[in-house]
């Protein structure tokens, strides 16, 4: 396989309604795709970073500037997608960025070889059962409404973003409109911190999945001594940055659950392993979501269909989000998603839908 030339391309998709977190609120997803073009085929990769570096340290302009200026140059002679996080490994961080560009490479090589991207993964179911992701409401009975209709859409598990001020209180409305058989979880974004350990333990009786990432990414002792002083088991996200940062995690008793994004530990290769470590060590994960478009969703939800994967994720439909996606649609039947399995991802942008939301393109010629 040799590698021609790469297109940075960006584009535009309004949500339909805003997505409220504790680090802010989002109503339009500005994304960077990446197009590897080969000798033998072209494939899709989708950068998960945010318009500013609120999540993480990472943002779009910064990852389409480290993209064209390093990234694409270092990987110009790559003969496979293995060898794309080896050729970028000498450039500290921006791991969002390396992962678009790997998963790319990865699809133009499965889509010339024939072959799925859950295959080459391990992916050993064809569908996966999806759980949705809730943000903060304008008030207890709007989320309640909210959390009715997912539930009447067929959404296995419920996730209630939290910050100190939205927590408690919205948790017990929605276990006592919805009972203790709902699959319920709460989301912190690290906007906690070790003060609110005592706090943190009032969410203990209404018997959650987990709380993820209530510290900062940085703060595993903080976990750990939340881990021991809860019952509720921890999740970590931001703070797994790689397989060796989920094996710590689990060594020092951070956590007892996984959130994988792909994007945050440099790509699906890598994220991978993170589901091989936390498979041996008995640690379930679950897939998160970054608001991604039908490019990314496919990817995911390979990813999802791995053995290690036992709750659901974050990998809900296209129209959880957007009137019009990228791709064919991503439709929830019986609170799952299809694996798609065709080459590669198994979907490919639909030319209007992808003319329409495109803000601007880049070509780097390699060739």
């Amino acid at each position: 396989m040799e590698l021609t030339g790469v297109e940075l391309r960006r584009v535009r998709m309004p949500l339909v309604a805003p997505f409220r977190t504790s680090f802010g609120s989002e109503t339009t997803r500005d994304i960077l795709l990446v197009r590897a073009v080969t000798d033998e085929a072209e494939g899709w990769g989708e950068c998960v970073a945010l318009a500013d570096p609120l999540y993480s340290s990472e943002y779009v302009e910064a990852a389409q500037h480290v993209l064209r200026a390093y990234f694409v140059p270092a990987a110009a002679r790559v003969a496979d997608a293995t060898a794309v996080a080896p050729a970028l490994a000498a450039f500290k961080g921006h791991r969002m960025a390396k992962a678009a560009l790997e998963t790319a490479v990865l699809d133009a090589e499965l889509r010339a070889a024939g072959r799925s991207f859950a295959r080459e993964l391990g992916a050993v179911r064809d569908r996966v059962p999806c759980g949705v992701s809730v943000g903060i409401a304008d008030s207890v009975p709007r989320l309640l409404d909210e959390v009715a209709g997912h539930l009447d859409a067929g959404y296995l598990r419920i996730k209630l973003k939290v910050r100190p001020g939205w927590d408690v209180e919205p948790v017990r409305a929605v276990r006592e409109r919805f009972g203790d058989d709902v699959l319920l979880q709460v989301d912190a974004n690290t906007a906690y911190t070790r003060a609110d350990i005592g706090h943190l333990a009032r969410l203990d009786p209404f018997d959650l999945l987990l709380v993820e990432q209530p510290f900062d990414e940085e703060d595993l002792l903080g976990h750990a001594e939340l881990a021991r002083a809860i019952r509720t088991p921890v999740c970590l996200d931001e703070s797994v940055t790689s397989a060796r940062a989920a094996a710590d995690a689990i060594r020092l008793g951070a956590c007892s659950v996984v959130n994988v994004k792909a994007g945050r530990v440099g790509g699906y290769l890598e994220a991978r392993r993170v589901h091989d470590v936390c498979a041996a060590h008995g640690v379930p994960v679950w897939c998160g979501g970054m608001l991604e478009s039908g490019l990314g969703r496919a990817a995911n939800v390979a990813l999802a269909a791995l053995p290690g994967f036992t709750l659901p994720g974050d990998t809900s439909a296209s129209e959880r989000y957007y009137r019009a996606d990228l791709t064919e649609p991503f439709v929830l039947r019986d609170g799952h998603l299809p694996v798609p399995a065709g080459p590669g991802l198994g979907v490919a942008p639909l030319p209007d839908a992808l003319a329409d939301a495109t803000t601007s393109t880049e070509w780097l010629p390699l060739r």
